[in-house]
């Protein structure tokens, strides 16, 4: 029978000092793996001149070189379909995945059948933690088309749940099966959950009462573990979000939310993270703001050692009373969307915080960052509610009073659109950061 509260006990409880020791070896084993079996880390290795043999403790892990999207990109570009970073034939693979290509060219990301069958299962270790149980019924509201969370739906079929493939049917269409088959748990984007109960309501149905969802899984964008975000999601669907983290070029989710739903636990048996400056590429310790690199430890089709992901973070070493002993990442961005403004780190999480927090906008918004007399500036667009009783400059102030109270600068402007005029809906993505800075 399966644990009430833990999917994995022994490794989810596992003290501290044995996941290290765990980690260490599993470094261990696939540093090996990679100088054998792919001839992009062999030669990445001999350049840098290092090897397994380096590698005594697990902060020796920074002796060995990053890899970033552009390693990725270039491999691909030039020595074809799959890189000479893979480190398996090419009939060993049995799925591939494409990044979204929001920051560059997309790549891909292939899995044979070993890496699928530890993505399924932290997939359901992470569905298991927010209470997803075999009697829930799941609908997945994510494209399927080369996108990584296609994969989505197998770890809630993998510990028993009935599963419905929504994908990206129009809005109407999910809200009358959602009614017919009253599924209890939804797996979106943040910003899709918002706009879909939003379009739900137009439609006369109310999601609290009309509809069965309890739980909403949110990942692909920053704002579901924005506390203002996800207040706003629960109060418009009457169910508690809980947010994931993953990304295409090593597995979703291999960080997750517990139901205290403070910060995202990694599966440090799986994935090894740092957090580094993004500039120097030097170590941050715990608690500090940096760039997350992360190691997996088990991937074998593709080893992926020391990536640089672009995302921006923060790693926690707090105890979490849910009893899950690994550490916690909490998100707070892209790199590139990180601006300094008059000296100020501006985070796009402090933005979406501060506009959620103006009840008279709609919370759609768009924020532009482009360079005035030799400075970075920003902008942002915003929607107003159709029944708001604020002008639109009084909007605009309370805006802007409220962004320099949370982020510490003020927008150069705030532009007002009307309710459904912002247009900038993605049911993967939505990309609400503009860089304008190279135009």
């Amino acid at each position: 029978m399966k644990d009430e509260k833990y999917w994995n006990p022994a490794i989810e409880c596992m003290p501290p000092q044995d996941i290290r020791e765990l980690q260490l070896e599993k470094l261990k084993q696939i540093i090996s793996y990679a100088a054998e079996n792919s001839a992009f880390y062999k030669q990445k290795f001999k350049n840098c001149n290092v090897s397994v043999d380096d590698l005594n403790s697990i902060n020796d892990i920074s002796k060995f070189p990053f890899i970033d999207k552009q390693d990725i990109r270039f491999d691909q570009e030039k020595e074809g379909f799959l890189g000479k970073m893979t480190a398996v034939p090419e009939d060993e693979i049995v799925y591939i995945a494409s990044s979204s290509g929001s920051t560059g060219v997309p790549t891909i990301s292939p899995f044979n059948k070993h890496d699928i069958d530890v993505m399924n299962d932290c997939s359901s270790r992470a569905f298991w933690q927010t209470g997803v149980r075999k009697t829930d019924r799941y609908i997945h509201l994510l494209n399927f088309s080369l996108f990584i969370s296609g994969m989505g739906p197998f770890g809630p079929m993998n510990l028993g749940a009935t599963t419905i493939f929504g994908g990206t049917l129009p809005s109407d269409r999910l809200l009358s099966i959602m009614k017919r088959f009253q599924p209890t748990v939804m797996g979106t984007s943040p910003s899709y959950a918002w706009q879909l109960g939003n379009k739900a309501r137009e439609l006369g149905i109310n999601p609290k009462t009309d509809l069965s969802i309890s739980r909403i899984i949110t990942g692909g964008e920053i704002g579901g573990g924005n506390s203002a975000t996800r207040k706003e999601i629960e109060d418009l669907w009457g169910a508690k979000v809980y947010d994931f983290y993953g990304m295409s070029d090593i597995f979703p989710p291999f960080a997750s939310e517990c139901i205290n739903q403070n910060g995202l636990h990694l599966m440090e048996d799986q994935v090894f993270t740092e957090v580094v400056d993004p500039v120097s590429n030097e170590k941050l310790p715990d608690g500090e703001i940096g760039e997350l690199v992360f190691t997996a430890l088990t991937k074998t089709a593709r080893p992926m050692i020391r990536f640089k992901s672009g995302d921006l973070g923060y790693i926690s070493t707090e105890p979490c009373t849910c009893g899950n002993t690994h550490r916690r990442i909490y998100i707070k961005g892209r790199v590139d969307n990180m601006i300094i403004v008059s000296g100020v780190n501006v985070f796009p999480s402090d933005i979406e915080t501060a506009l959620k927090s103006v009840s008279e906008s709609t919370g759609e918004y768009i924020v532009h960052i482009f360079e005035k007399d030799k400075t970075t500036k920003f902008s942002i667009d915003v929607e107003k509610k159709r029944d708001s009783v604020l002008t639109d400059l009084e909007l605009k102030e309370s805006i802007v009073n409220e962004i320099k109270k949370v982020v510490g600068v003020k927008p150069e402007t705030v532009t007002v659109f009307k309710d459904k005029q912002l247009k900038n809906n993605n049911i993967n993505k939505t990309n609400r950061f503009i860089d304008e800075r190279n135009k």
